[in-house]
């Protein structure tokens, strides 16, 4: 097996793992980035599991979003993922494409959502989503609330900080904590 299959199925083996690689390293580098920008004041909320549509719950000041992580490795074929329709439900749900290269380097961002205080825009018309496992039959059954997303609904974005803008609008630095604030902490 070459290098590249061998990379590519682990990928696919072990595709919880690196999904939640991929999210634990996003919440770092977002709470790092803020910090060098002077933003203490943000909370971070992880959801047990994905009955609402969302992973992740991040507040910064008003605005509080509910994230859907997907993760996609760098020249993949995956063109579409699959979104829970109760992630429209939330004050400021919104879906974050991390893609990944194979070491889960991130390369870019794909951003679904609307401003920040705005709910999802509208996917209830979007193709039924189908179980990736079929049945016994192999009949892959529909998934009556989620929805396909095409990745040519998603805007790209190159750099961390202008996903920190998607999801809290502008946000203006601060000064960063200095070593005798932390000792007064």
């Amino acid at each position: 097996m070459d290098d590249l299959t061998e990379q590519a199925s682990a990928h696919y083996l072990n595709s919880t793992l690196r999904e939640r690689i991929v999210e634990h390293v996003f919440v770092g580098d977002a709470l790092r980035r803020l910090w060098q920008r002077g933003v203490t004041d943000v909370e971070v909320l992880r959801s047990e599991f994905d009955a609402g549509g969302y992973d992740l719950v991040m507040s910064y000041k008003a605005i509080t979003r509910h994230i859907q992580f997907k993760t996609k490795t760098l020249g993949g074929q995956t063109d579409k993922v699959k979104i829970n329709l109760k992630l429209m439900d939330k004050p400021s749900g919104c879906v974050l494409w991390i893609v990944v290269t194979p070491d889960l380097e991130f390369d870019h961002y794909l951003w679904f959502g609307g401003a920040p205080g705005e709910p999802l825009p509208d996917i209830s018309d979007n193709a039924v989503a189908r179980h990736s496992k079929g049945t016994s039959l192999g009949e892959k059954r529909a998934r009556p609330n989620h929805r396909v997303l095409r990745i040519s609904r998603f805007e790209p974005l190159t750099h961390l900080d202008q996903v920190l803008t998607r999801l809290f609008g502008t946000i203006e630095d601060g000064a960063a904590p200095t070593a005798s604030d932390q000792a007064l902490g």
